[in-house]
């Protein structure tokens, strides 16, 4: 505890990038409480390097406690938004896209499997497609391929 009080403007520093590091990498940006509070512990160890807040523990409770608050109060609304703000587009893996030529009848009601990569996958279509026709993987899911029939004026 001694290097702590010894070094606080450097303790807070450190602290606050860990709980900067531990909100983005960990939590991946979900919650702001984290981000919030180790910004306030990054400007208060700033404040104290420069002597602008005195060298207390209290004075740097006491600083961390109401920065924290007045980041929450104007960065909440826009990084809300910005987190509301995602794209609602699935990720495309490597397995869309992939052609094959149908071994055995496939329809709605009925999903046979395709062996793939080392893994069985079933395959569902929204429309009936005979064996022996060429097929594009539309989307991937754990375990199953959609797909759709391919035409072959391309």
């Amino acid at each position: 505890m001694g290097f702590f009080t010894n070094n606080l403007a450097e303790s807070l520093l450190i602290i606050g990038l860990i709980l900067l590091v531990i909100e983005v990498a960990v939590l991946g940006f979900s919650t702001f409480v984290l981000f919030f509070v180790g910004l306030a512990a990054m400007v208060t160890g700033a404040l104290l390097y420069v002597s602008i807040l005195p060298d207390s523990g209290l004075g740097a409770l006491f600083s961390t406690g109401i920065l924290t608050i007045v980041f929450a109060i104007v960065l909440w609304r826009p990084l809300k938004r910005m987190q509301s703000s995602v794209s609602p587009k699935k990720a495309q893996g490597d397995l869309v896209g992939h052609q094959f030529v149908l071994k055995d009848f496939v329809s709605p009601a009925v999903s046979p499997s395709y062996h793939y990569s080392g893994v069985n996958w079933t395959l569902i279509s929204d429309e009936a497609i005979e064996a022996g026709t060429r097929v594009e993987v539309i989307e991937a899911e754990v375990g199953a391929f959609h797909i759709k029939a391919v035409n072959s004026s391309q």
